[in-house]
């Protein structure tokens, strides 16, 4: 699989990290596999956690293939960039493909990218976790690495405007793997949200204190911030999907 322009956009990010003076911790690293098919279940707390997110697998020197709903793909703009890259289109009302492809490009030895929340959580706690994670891991024979990405939603999350003022902390966390299997597929995705919840707690305790101070927007409540609960989150997500719906209702009708 040629990659003509996923290198050069990841030496353009990184410029772009280095002009913002981000301080990027990354750990655990070391413990993606250099080769063969790997998949890396990532928490979602920003529009920008494809960017950040491939940065785990960057000292294997390995190229993650994102699995990112459709309608990024249908851009115009958007559309061409992540299929230069070989990302992989997710349609929600019909998800086989998508699995599929995935299982696909593991099989062949690829490192494809998935968010077991599906949308990006406002809380920034860990929300319910779909099964598509495991179950394509358990399907390709594969490890399912957990990562967690905190403080890329300080620059840009939803409800909140985008933020790109220098100096902000970004920190990427890899956990050891899990192998899952077809028979312990339940079992294994309320292990995956378990072990991310502790990595994501320890995270965020490992933040610089002086960037997220009690209060912070960016911060969960039970931990001292703004942040809406897991619960209030729930009402705000689904009282977006009612607005979204009596909109395509009303295009419809026009």
């Amino acid at each position: 699989m040629r990659d003509l322009t996923y290198p050069p956009i990841i030496a353009t990010a990184k410029t772009a990290f280095r002009v913002l003076g981000q301080r990027i911790e990354l750990t655990g690293d070391e413990q993606v596999p250099r080769e063969g098919g790997v998949l890396l279940a990532f928490n979602h707390v920003s529009y920008l956690d494809f960017i950040y997110g491939g940065l785990a697998a960057h000292p294997s020197r390995r190229l993650v293939r994102f699995m990112a709903k459709k309608e990024i793909f249908d851009h115009p703009v958007g559309g061409p960039v992540m299929r230069s890259m070989h990302h992989i289109a997710v349609d929600r009302g019909e998800g086989l493909a998508s699995f599929s492809e995935a299982v696909e490009r593991l099989r062949a030895g690829e490192a494809v990218g998935i968010f077991p929340e599906a949308t990006i959580s406002r809380s920034f706690e860990l929300k319910e976790f779909k099964t598509g994670a495991v179950r394509i891991a358990a399907a390709a024979g594969v490890p399912l690495m957990p990562v967690v990405l905190w403080g890329t939603q300080r620059m840009m999350t939803k409800g909140h405007p985008k933020d790109f003022s220098r100096g902000k902390s970004i920190s990427i966390t890899v956990g050891e793997p899990l192998h899952p299997t077809a028979e312990t597929a339940l079992e294994d995705n309320a292990e995956l949200h378990r072990r991310m919840s502790e990595m994501l707690d320890k995270t965020i305790a490992a933040y610089p204190a002086d960037e997220q101070p009690p209060g912070s927007w960016w911060l969960p409540a039970r931990l001292g911030g703004s942040a809406p609960t897991l619960e209030e989150a729930e009402r705000l997500d689904a009282a977006e999907k009612r607005e979204r719906a009596a909109r395509r209702a009303a295009k419809r009708r026009s």
